[in-house]
């Protein structure tokens, strides 16, 4: 949880750099498009996917099965479409892999990994003496 909060308090900053290279190197009213750009890409494909999404779980439920790659689906279609809404190129970059379905995939393989990690951990018993 620490390194979550280092990671959010570097993040502004590292964009920040980013930012000023990207300035510097294609100029200020360029960057300015792509930055402005990819939050309008952002806000029209979470619409998108996060729709389609939303059905995918709704059949799954309609249909008696448990929706959990849907869910998973649309998780990772809402963190991407909020990272391309945030300005930055390093947020754009990950909300779009994390919208791109064949990038999705690996990212929910690796999310369920983690929650596997976790539910495990939680389930064992630490003696200490």
């Amino acid at each position: 949880m620490r390194n979550f909060f280092i990671g959010l308090l570097l993040l502004p900053i590292i964009e920040l750099i980013i930012f000023l290279l990207a300035g510097n190197l294609i100029g200020i009213p360029e960057t300015l498009f792509v930055v402005i750009g990819t939050g309008i890409l952002g806000a029209i494909l979470l619409k998108k996917q996060g729709l389609k999404a939303i059905r995918n779980v709704q059949v799954q439920l309609n249909q008696g099965i448990m929706p959990g790659d849907a869910i998973l689906d649309s998780f990772c279609v809402l963190i991407g479409g909020v990272l391309l809404l945030f300005p930055g190129f390093l947020t754009d970059i990950v909300g779009a892999i994390m919208l791109i379905p064949p990038t999705r995939r690996i990212i929910k393989v690796l999310l369920m990994k983690g929650i596997q990690r976790k539910l495990q951990k939680k389930n064992r018993v630490t003696i200490i003496q």
